[in-house]
């Protein structure tokens, strides 16, 4: 049986797609089978986070339409082959699917995978709830502002009141140096504040907003690693976001940080 988790905030914006693809590559590089599932029907880009865009023939509406069987939507990623998508890329998707439909075809899919990842749609209205009825765990997502925080503490306790298994919570877009300087929230504190424990934290990191899935070079893959690691295995480790900002050298790097 696969861990169903959707990946959620309840507020647009704050990278739930770009966290969806690149969690479930590192997963599927633990060897575990992931399927990454599209259920941001309208406003729909994990295709093009992922790059298989060109590659879609079939997609979930397709599959729950009777077009196509659920294999035939699903494609394999051709760098990392346990790791799976199911896309959703109709540009106007019905508007009365149904959870026990979906629900339905992710029982079908069950028993295939280790972990599918539900990128849920923004907001808290009738595609949240969707969205949130098919899976059985949440990771929720916020960024070191005010109203990403309230309206990621909004989410929490919907979910709560949906019997819900609650991950934790990924704090995205954090700048070390400006945590060091008390200039952003620390993800400690945020996760304080709301009462929930903290699984990950992600620096801003320009190629993560702009290439998709990410390299290894770049500057989150190790906060990925990590966030994947705590997922598979319960654990709450950080990656260090102000590490490169404290000491003589860290003085410096915010320095030539704030000239950028």
């Amino acid at each position: 049986m696969a861990r169903r988790i959707v990946i959620t905030s309840g507020k647009g914006g704050v990278g739930k797609t770009s966290i969806c693809a690149n969690l479930g590559y590192k997963l599927a590089k633990l060897n575990k089978r992931t399927l990454l599932i599209d259920v941001d029907i309208g406003l729909n880009n994990l295709d093009i986070v992922t790059g298989i865009e060109n590659k879609v023939v079939f997609d979930l509406i397709d599959t729950l339409q009777g077009k196509c069987r659920a294999k035939q939507a699903i494609i394999r990623d051709f760098d990392n082959p346990n790791l799976y998508i199911m896309p959703s890329v109709h540009s106007l998707g019905r508007a009365d699917i149904m959870a026990d439909e979906l629900l339905n075809l992710i029982s079908q899919l069950d028993e295939n995978f280790d972990y599918i990842l539900i990128d849920c749609p923004a907001g808290l209205d009738k595609p949240f709830e969707r969205a949130v009825l098919i899976a059985t765990e949440a990771i929720v997502i916020s960024t070191p502002h005010i109203s990403s925080l309230r309206d990621a503490d909004k989410t929490l306790t919907n979910l709560s009141s949906k019997g819900i298994d609650i991950l934790g919570l990924v704090v995205n877009r954090v700048r070390g140096d400006m945590v060091v300087n008390k200039e952003m929230l620390d993800p400690v504190e945020i996760a304080n504040l709301i009462g929930q424990k903290l699984i990950g934290v992600l620096p801003e990191d320009d190629s993560f907003s702009s290439k998709g899935i990410i390299s290894e070079e770049s500057t989150s893959n190790n906060a990925f690693e990590i966030l994947a690691c705590n997922v598979e295995n319960g654990k709450q480790e950080l990656f260090d976001y102000t590490k490169k900002y404290r000491g003589f050298w860290g003085k410096i790097r915010q320095e030539l940080k704030k000239r950028a």
